[in-house]
């Protein structure tokens, strides 16, 4: 009876080892973790439509609405601890916000360019890289405070 015994230990045992060696053998070294790939070049981010208060004589004027899109580095913007989504818009905000010569009373040729230019490089210097590469504006209007309904 403990010879039966002995042997079914004996057989488990045997059974045990040669799956272990097979499956090691089979696997070989275990696998590198894999790579997250991401494209090379540019990929293009759109921003949340933007609600700018315009505020003269004391009060709420209207409101610009601004759409607009960046690019950036793909590989880079996968990086980044940070979304850069939040310091573009952030930006474009504080820019059209307290830019003086944006008065929607007496309107005039707006240089857009000089906007876009400052937000994009307001933006690197806060990221501490040279990750936006173009802002455009897909759409920017005004809208009174007498056309907005209640």
């Amino acid at each position: 009876m403990i010879r039966n015994i002995v042997t079914g230990f004996w057989i488990c045992g045997i059974t045990l080892a040669s799956c272990y060696g097979a499956v090691t053998w089979a696997t070989g070294t275990p696998a590198a973790a894999p790579k997250k790939e991401y494209l090379e070049g540019l990929q293009y981010k759109k921003l949340p439509a933007m609600n700018i208060p315009v505020i003269a004589e004391g009060a709420v004027q209207g409101y610009v609405v601004a759409n607009m899109v960046f690019t950036a580095d793909a590989k880079t913007l996968h990086e980044i601890s940070v979304p850069a989504e939040t310091f573009v818009q952030d930006e474009a905000f504080r820019y059209i916000y307290a830019d003086p010569t944006l008065d929607f009373r007496k309107l005039s040729r707006y240089n857009v360019n000089t906007m876009l230019g400052n937000v994009k490089a307001n933006v690197n210097k806060r990221l501490g890289t040279e990750l936006v590469k173009e802002i455009l504006v897909e759409n920017i209007n005004f809208v009174e405070k007498a056309d907005i309904r209640s």
